[in-house]
């Protein structure tokens, strides 16, 4: 099934005129008799994606503009309509033109509109990790979209890791990668501790009744999604943004009522644990092509001082190492939806891997 988006997002691109290249197109794509790493399986797993621009085929019939871009944990492939990022990358003239580009947005198994415990399995659904959500978005693009070849592959937090386990696993499938905000190391350390806190914050609310709830465990969402915003964090702005206590409180107040109703506790339990199967580190050096990995000053999810991607960059063939210094305009962990921050860096990435 395919329908056409209605969107703002068709007009800002294009200046107030819709374009066909410029309108989101939503599809899904359902993958039968789905096998997980884990040994389950679904008999459906719907992936849902949108899409902009058109492909273009070479004499062989290979689509030679395709763009996917992975989100990050929690999220879906719609937030990257945010001005910040659309604005800056999509638009005409701009480094991913849809006019030029086929740019690729899917739904990660768990996320979005793409199969998640809230559809009614909850607690049974299968578990998932990393590697279940990469083959997915590989049937994605060769069996549902019939694109054998990335122009770029690029991804935000969870989606900068998918990047990296994806380039591992189908080595060469992407001319060119570009993973924004993660580290090349297993979840460890302060990242995997505030998970594990968010998701036993869930699993001891009673509310959440070993995932059969009817209404959502308050409390117990309450504290899960209080770690998430505290580790999303932006030391430097928010001094200079809500520099008294009832600011902060305000501010808290506020992000507590507009996220709250947007979220399902198993489905957050299920996306914070998917991250445990992940570890790119012992096969970097298989990633041969052109890559530029960008990481910001006042990350608190990935700390700069512990400098694990300068000690590991070496190993990419063909990578560089972008750390974007912590100011009034960096964003914390969400640096990585501020393509401002790091816009040129993908214009020379493209250069560099064959224009």
């Amino acid at each position: 099934m395919v329908r056409i988006l209605i969107a703002a997002l068709a007009l800002f691109l294009t200046g107030g005129v819709a374009s066909a290249a410029a309108v989101p197109v939503e599809g899904d794509y359902v993958v039968r008799d789905f096998t997980f790493a884990s040994g389950e399986k679904l008999p459906e797993l719907r992936l849902h994606y949108t899409t902009l621009g058109t492909p273009r085929r070479d004499a062989a019939g290979h689509v030679t503009n395709a763009v996917m871009v992975l989100h990050g944990t929690g999220g879906s492939g719609k937030q990257f309509f945010a001005p910040q990022f659309a604005n800056a990358l999509f638009g005409p003239g701009q480094p991913l033109d849809t006019s030029v580009y086929y740019v690729i947005l899917p739904d990660e198994i768990g996320h979005g509109a793409s199969s998640k415990p809230s559809d009614g399995l909850h607690a049974r659904f299968p578990h998932y990790g990393y590697a279940d959500m990469v083959a997915a978005d590989h049937l994605l693009l060769t069996k549902g979209l019939g694109v054998d070849r990335l122009r770029l592959l690029m991804g935000t937090s969870m989606g900068c890791m998918h990047t990296l386990t994806y380039a591992e696993a189908y080595p060469g499938f992407a001319r060119a990668l570009m993973p924004l905000a993660c580290v090349p190391v297993p979840i460890s350390g302060a990242n995997r501790q505030w998970r594990k806190l968010a998701i036993d914050g869930i699993k001891l609310d009673p509310a959440w009744a070993g995932g059969d709830y009817k209404v959502e465990p308050e409390a117990g969402l309450r504290t899960a999604l209080s770690l998430l915003v505290a580790f999303g964090s932006a030391p430097v702005l928010m001094q200079h943004d809500l520099p008294t206590g009832d600011a902060v409180d305000a501010a808290v107040t506020a992000r507590m009522a507009r996220d709250m109703p947007l979220r399902d506790a198993n489905d957050l339990i299920y996306q914070l644990d998917s991250s445990r199967d992940y570890d790119p580190g012992p096969k970097l050096a298989t990633i041969d092509v052109p890559l530029t990995w960008v990481n910001s000053g006042d990350d608190l999810i990935n700390p700069p001082e512990l400098h694990l991607v300068e000690g590991a960059i070496g190993r990419v063939p063909q990578g560089r190492f972008v750390l974007i210094p912590a100011s009034l305009a960096t964003r914390g962990h969400g640096s990585h939806t501020s393509a401002a921050l790091w816009k040129d860096e993908l214009v020379a990435l493209l250069a560099r891997s064959g224009g």
